[in-house]
């Protein structure tokens, strides 16, 4: 499908890499002008270079940080369309093995940044009465994993962020709805294991989670790209507090 984004100022966090990342690229195939912002400048500095979009260099988990970029993106461009909030971390520990610091620094990074980035951008949408919010929760934020505590407790949160701010902000212009990702071939899905892992274990890790989903792959990440860029479009207007889940078939096992 094909959008025209000309015109449109568009924010995406986790932009180095992943799905933030092909996101970024296909926006600007469409037209939209790129606020592509992470942590990690060398990724980034690549992303940005082969999509022209303009890095932003970030740390999302303090608030300053988020309403700078927002208001980066303003003041350049006059105005601010989309964001998407792609960044996000996860931690491999269950309940009685997560500490205060790995639950800490995951509710920082997947819910205060999306809960500042959501509200700075809200803001300013609602002065031009116009503007889409993206969130990205996951899977796991309605079945759940063993392991990964705090990523969903997170990722629950992340997705009541994006129903709740959709009934306070209906009838104002501004829509925020969400995709729920299953799992998808990223880095972060050999991440974070306690342990190094060689390429062939990396091989058979991932062979075994796609054989766990009805569709018998993982998901590429052009393809959870896809479902953010049609909430953020114009095609997706009556949409507000909406999930689309991305998961091959996983959650109706």
């Amino acid at each position: 499908m094909n959008y025209d984004f000309s015109n449109k100022t568009i924010i995406v966090t986790g932009a180095a890499s992943g799905m933030g990342r092909a996101a970024t690229l296909k926006l600007r195939e469409f037209g939209a002008t790129i606020y592509a912002a992470d942590r990690n400048y060398s990724a980034l500095k690549e992303t940005c270079e082969q999509s022209g979009a303009e890095p932003c260099v970030i740390d999302i988990s303090k608030v300053e940080e988020c309403n700078a970029l927002i208001e980066k993106a303003h003041n350049e461009q006059g105005r601010l369309d989309g964001l998407v909030n792609f960044a996000g971390v996860i931690k491999r520990s269950g309940l009685l093995e997560c500490t205060d610091e790995e639950f800490d620094f995951v509710m920082d990074v997947n819910v205060k940044a999306c809960f500042y980035l959501c509200r700075a951008a809200a803001r300013q949408m609602k002065r031009q009465g116009a503007g889409s919010i993206v969130n990205v929760s996951s899977i796991w934020s309605e079945i759940a994993a063993a392991g990964v505590f705090g990523y969903c407790v997170s990722k629950g949160a992340v997705s009541q962020i994006t129903r709740s701010a959709a009934l306070d902000l209906a009838g104002t212009g501004v829509r925020i709805n969400e995709v729920r990702p299953g799992e998808t071939n990223t880095a972060m899905l050999a991440s974070e294991r306690g342990y190094t892992m060689s390429q062939e274990e990396i091989d058979v890790k991932l062979k075994t989670i796609a054989d766990s989903i009805p569709e018998k792959r993982l998901a590429d990440p052009s393809e959870i790209a896809a479902a953010a860029i049609f909430l953020l479009s114009d095609q997706s207007s009556y949409m507000q507090g909406a999930s689309i889940t991305v998961d091959g078939g996983y959650t109706i096992c």
